[in-house]
């Protein structure tokens, strides 16, 4: 039976080596989240390539489609940036409605691949006509 000096500092290894374990497994994985302005302040930290996510308001008259590609505008208010969005739209998409698509920037454009739509606690069923 090992001696009880022993017990402690096995435990402290292992307890350090799973920490070490998830703080890694868990630092490849983090997608930043950002407004707009806050991803032009901090361009140089996100090379082109390097993806994050980025959260605001779909510019009215801004959406358009080509091909299953949809290009639109989205804003925070005070910084605008042009998006191009290659993957698959929620039911809610829509112009005047939040959003956050994750990718990765281009050049001046975001280039994204997923797009999720943000709303408030409010549900409201979509409204139907009958003929």
């Amino acid at each position: 039976m090992p001696s009880r000096k022993l017990v402690w500092p096995i435990l402290a290894l292992i307890t350090a080596a799973v920490l070490v374990l998830i703080a890694t497994s868990l630092g490849g994985s983090l997608t930043y989240y950002l407004t707009p302005q806050e991803a032009v302040d901090r361009r140089a930290e996100f090379p082109d390539g390097e993806r994050f996510r980025l959260g605001g308001l779909v510019i009215a008259g801004s959406l358009s489609e080509s091909g299953g590609v949809r290009t639109f505008d989205v804003t925070d208010g005070a910084q605008t940036i042009r998006v191009r969005l290659t993957g698959a739209v929620p039911p809610l998409f829509a112009e005047d409605v939040g959003v956050v698509v994750e990718g990765a920037w281009n050049d001046a454009l975001f280039e994204a691949d997923t797009a999720l739509v943000r709303h408030d606690e409010t549900y409201q069923a979509p409204t139907t006509t009958s003929d």
